[in-house]
């Protein structure tokens, strides 16, 4: 079950217009959810600003046995922020600390580290740092580095109480794929809310989220067409 933290007119390319929960409304949402459901695990995506992150630091405390799952949003790819500066800061201080695990792409790792990373050996050092920083584990996915590995291949790091893991999987030819970021740690967070340890969880996320990709739609009607990820791959044509 979901709370909207934001509503977007967005489409691939474009972010046209965006608003923010009220956190009152945010607050109910969560309290409700979780009074009417088993909730095993929690994720988060887009928060918005600074209101917005304190509802779910609030809801964490309250609930600091659930595993938190936090993809850090902080903008679109076509260049739209979707976190300002006060929500980022609260993001960094407050929220991260009570996470699980986090799941930065390069450019989102640089935003909370502020320095560069331009290499496999900076991942792995930035992975570190974060894990020790904040006390959560740390996945940054690599897909902005070229590894110069003999199949070109993209290798995630991940930071896990200390100890670096590598997921390495294959840089499909493929035009971008809108979601791929949110569908990875929604997967990460099943199957923490399944029972799976940090690395087995992130490991079974990466494999259906390349299987999303490989089999994803493609409709024709446009010059380009559209395309989508699967999120049923194997079981819906």
């Amino acid at each position: 079950m979901n709370a909207v933290t934001a509503l977007v007119a967005e489409a691939p390319g474009a972010v046209n217009g965006i608003t923010i929960t009220e956190p009152t409304l945010l607050s109910e949402q969560l309290k409700r959810v979780c009074s009417t459901f088993p909730i095993l695990g929690a994720k988060t995506g887009m928060l918005g600003n600074a209101a917005t992150v304190e509802v779910i630091v609030n809801f964490m405390q309250e609930n600091p046995e659930l595993d938190l799952v936090i993809d850090p949003v902080i903008r679109a790819s076509a260049g739209a922020e979707l976190l300002n500066a006060g929500g980022l800061s609260m993001l960094i201080r407050d929220l991260i600390p009570l996470a699980t695990l986090i799941t930065p792409n390069l450019p989102e790792a640089e935003i909370l580290l502020g320095r560069s990373i331009q290499s496999a050996g900076e991942m792995k050092a930035a992975a570190l740092e974060m894990n020790d920083r904040f006390g959560c584990s740390v996945l940054i996915k690599g897909g902005h580095v070229d590894e110069n590995n003999e199949n070109h291949d993209i290798v995630d790091r991940a930071a896990i109480f200390g100890v670096i893991y590598e997921f390495e999987h294959p840089r499909l030819d493929l035009p971008d794929l809108h979601g791929t970021g949110c569908t990875l740690s929604a997967a990460i967070t099943a199957h923490l809310a399944l029972g799976d340890e940090i690395a087995s969880a992130i490991d079974a996320a990466t494999d259906y989220l390349t299987q999303c990709m490989i089999q994803h739609h493609h409709w024709l009607n446009q010059e380009d067409g559209i395309r989508a990820l699967n999120h049923f791959p194997n079981q819906v044509e």
